[in-house]
Parts: C-alpha cells; sequence; structure tokens
C-alpha cells in the first residue's frame, strides 16, 4: 500500500492586525497546484468573502493577501499534513494538525471560524484547547456543498464582519 501523505504547502496569512482566524481543513488539489487557499474555481470562498465586506472580487494571489489583511482576517487550515487521494474532506485519514500558536501570539485574533464541518471537527480535536476560543463553524463554500446557493452562503458568512 502507497503512502499518500501529504504536506500542507501553503504559509498562512495574517499580520498583526488580524483579528478574525478562518480555518479551513486541508487544500484541494486544485489549490496545492495553484500555491494558494481556494485555488478551484467552482469554490466561492473567494465571491462570498469579497461580497460580506463589499470588495470585488479578487483575481490574483496578491489581491486575495491584500484581501484578507485590509480586513484584519487570517487565513489558514487546520491540518498540516495527512493522508489524502483527491479533495474529498471525507478521504482525509492520519491528520496531523498545524500549530497556529505564531498566528494567536503574533495578531489579535478574537473569533475563529471554520470553513465546513471537517475543518470544525479537527479543530474541535486538535487546536480549541490550545486557543482557548470556541470556534463558529459555517457553511463549507465548497462546490460539494450544493444545498447552499452563493446567497444564502453570503448571509451565513456575513458574522466574520462582526
Amino acid at each position: 500500500m502507497k503512502n499518500n501523505t501529504v504536506i500542507h504547502p501553503i504559509p498562512p496569512v495574517y499580520d498583526k492586525n488580524s483579528k478574525v482566524l478562518i480555518l479551513g481543513s486541508f487544500p484541494s488539489v486544485k489549490s496545492r497546484e495553484y500555491g494558494f487557499f481556494y485555488g478551484h474555481r467552482q469554490n466561492r470562498f473567494w465571491r462570498v468573502v469579497a461580497a460580506v465586506f463589499d470588495e470585488k472580487v479578487p483575481e490574483s494571489i496578491e489581491e486575495k493577501k491584500k484581501l484578507l489583511l485590509r480586513n484584519c482576517i487570517a487565513l489558514w487550515d487546520v491540518i498540516h499534513s495527512c493522508e489524502i487521494s483527491g479533495s474529498a474532506d471525507s478521504a482525509i485519514k492520519n491528520a496531523l494538525p498545524n500549530d497556529i500558536s505564531r498566528i494567536m501570539e503574533e495578531s489579535r485574533i478574537e473569533r475563529i471560524f471554520t470553513n465546513g464541518r471537517k475543518a470544525h471537527e479537527l479543530y474541535g480535536k486538535y487546536l480549541e484547547s490550545k486557543t482557548g476560543i470556541k470556534a463558529t463553524c459555517l457553511p463549507s463554500t465548497s462546490p460539494a456543498n450544493a444545498a447552499y446557493s452563493l446567497d444564502r452562503l453570503i448571509d451565513e458568512w456575513g458574522v466574520i464582519k462582526g
């Protein structure tokens, strides 16, 4: 049996002004190829966040980073490495968590949100005891979450604005 362990290749986005931390589970194959979070064209993350803050949808990685930082948002994933085939959260096995202590120390995180149930479950299992902050689970922006329209996602995700 082949070991499909993949290490998270994307560094976190945050700065000293970040107050909100959004955590996904683990980057998809497309995101890993693209080299940044939510790189799959069908993922609605960037459209949702842009709409919540009444901004235009960012195109480049640099524009995406600026959108986050301008709105005091830090972004990363719960998992550092795992065995995974494809991109589905259900395919994640033997997960090891990221160390988010540096983000917590170097920013002003007050609230934590998870993008989907798997990220929420893994945050609760591995990281909540370290941060002492209970995360709010938001509906996944993944195209696999067909139960949520773009408008409904924008509505639910509005809480990140505080």
